[in-house]
């Protein structure tokens, strides 16, 4: 029998003792073990008696360090009273990695030639650190290095005026900057978001200088401090034999994979399910995503709703295996997308006060829809009573609310959760890494100049949901750090209230600085 959790992973089955002893070895890294080399769903009971003969722990301490260990969470989730595997999760692939079962993606060490001994030239060389820096630093350092995170256009251009020992103007350092970093957050612009006081000043010649004393001394003792522990970086993978141009041709690859896999997501059919009553449906309200069609199944009509659910290759829906198996479907291998709370609680203040999340609140902070979902008892009513046409608009509704919070999390990778003074973003465990976010379609406009059209505030409308869209333009943030987003105003949009995005197809006729 073939192993669906090592054919997806792309491994062999692993042997449990082999990795008893290995540093990721806790009680729950082990289940997952277990589960690999099953290749199978198994109850706690199996996989303590599991545990017992690969010599890991006697039968009963094991079975109860597996019910502490929390052990249906992801990668792996409880159907009944048997644990399985997600093999679409990305944390199993994760844990593969750290376990061992599966190589890096990028093993460098095998393609570099074999490193020569160090001699004593090559040795790193004891600096003062309050000496000054030199060019031949900032090359060896920055050849390679994309000067982002947290090398502020301050600090690159104090390393430089240090460097050179002098005044310089805008158009030297950037000239110097041209020829010695890949990529760099300094502009002539940059000057601009400097401090009064602060450690760069300018002088009467419009040059940039580091100021004498206070804040230059020590802002100048951090920038040095920071070229010199990315030189001893650099020459820590020389001795290696680590090249840094396949490092990063290897960081090109790694792109074109991800973007490859990014358009592999984004072809998936998917659909939004939603049932009631939960544990057994009697109407089912289906949202294909790609085409915007909904459809209500009611009765004897969930045959043809279990017909329809098979043409789809990721299924979303609040507690989607509980209602899978009410529903009798067997998703078999698809991807299935849990709309439900990514976590039950979150801490509000020092003295514990905490606040239980719900579905319903993600959908109103993330989506603004003031009621997002149906009262149980009013559906229980319309159901009973035989008011079907108010029961099929009110689950059409409610669909429509998880399809707009579904497309949320993935535009963003998160939701949102608001609660007074409370405004955070959660992890949306349906949205995958290499998914096209809004920070992707940023990135891409300002790289190539075009309008991004955005629709912010509340869930776009159901017929015409671009009906409220409005050109935005993209810049750099300030001091240069990261993007954002302005409408025609000049007004700055929260990134966090947009529901859609799209780049425009003509390019864009005004530039925002």
């Amino acid at each position: 029998m073939s192993n669906p959790y090592c054919q997806a992973l792309g491994i062999e089955a692993p042997v449990l003792e082999k990795l008893t002893g290995h540093p990721q070895a806790s009680t729950f890294s082990l289940l997952l073990v277990a589960l690999l080399e099953r290749g199978a769903p198994m109850s706690l009971p199996e996989a303590a008696l599991r545990f017992e003969q690969a010599g890991v722990a006697p039968r009963e301490p094991a079975l109860r360090s597996l019910k502490r260990c929390q052990p249906a969470r992801p990668p792996v989730y409880r159907n009944g009273d048997l644990y399985a595997l997600d093999p679409h999760d990305e944390e199993l692939e994760l844990w593969a990695f750290r376990l061992g079962l599966r190589p890096p993606r990028w093993k460098a060490a095998e393609a570099a030639p074999s490193p020569a001994p160090a001699t004593p030239a090559e040795a790193s060389p004891a600096q003062d650190p309050a000496a000054p820096l030199t060019i031949g630093e900032l090359r060896k350092a920055w050849r390679q290095a994309s000067l982002f995170g947290s090398w502020s256009a301050r600090r690159v251009t104090l390393a430089v005026l240090d460097a050179h020992r002098r005044s310089m103007a805008p158009a030297e350092v950037l000239a110097f900057l041209e020829g010695c970093a890949a990529r760099h957050l300094v502009s002539a612009s940059s000057a601009e978001y400097w401090q009064r006081g602060g450690p760069l000043q300018i002088d009467d010649l419009g040059r940039w200088r580091i100021a004498a004393g206070g804040q230059g001394e020590a802002a100048l003792r951090a920038a040095r401090g920071a070229v010199r522990e990315l030189l001893a970086r650099v020459r820590r993978q020389e001795a290696l034999g680590l090249d840094p141009a396949l490092i990063e041709a290897r960081k090109r690859e790694s792109h074109q994979e991800r973007e490859v896999h990014a358009a592999e997501l984004a072809r998936l059919s998917r659909v939004v399910v939603h049932g009631f009553p939960s544990g057994d449906p009697k109407v089912v309200a289906l949202v294909d995503v790609g085409t915007r069609e909904i459809s209500t199944f009611l009765g004897p009509e969930l045959e043809a709703a279990l017909q329809k659910l098979r043409r789809f290759e990721v299924l979303a829906a609040v507690e989607v295996r509980g209602l899978l198996r009410a529903l009798g479907f067997d998703p078999g291998g698809r991807r299935l997308a849990e709309l439900g709370p990514p976590q039950k609680t979150i801490r509000l203040n020092r003295q514990g006060r905490t606040l239980r999340i719900s579905t319903e609140i993600l959908i109103r902070s993330s989506c603004g829809i003031s009621s997002p979902l149906g009262q149980a008892s009013r559906l229980r009513e319309y159901l009973k009573t035989g008011q079907i046409a108010r029961l099929r608009r009110r689950l059409e509704a409610d669909a429509k609310s998880l399809f707009a919070y579904y497309q949320y999390g993935r535009l963003h990778g998160a939701v949102r959760l608001r609660w007074g003074f409370l405004d955070e973003m959660i992890h949306a465990p349906w949205a995958h890494r290499d998914d096209h976010r809004l920070y992707d379609l940023m990135r891409r406009a300002h790289g190539h100049g075009r309008v991004l059209e955005v629709v912010a505030g509340s869930a776009p409308g159901w017929a015409e949901p671009w009906a409220r869209a409005r050109p935005c333009w993209v810049r750099q943030g300030p001091r240069g750090w990261g993007l954002e987003l302005v409408d025609k105003e000049g007004l700055l949009i929260d990134e966090r209230d947009i529901q859609l995005a799209r780049i425009a197809e003509a390019p864009a006729l005004r530039i925002v600085r």
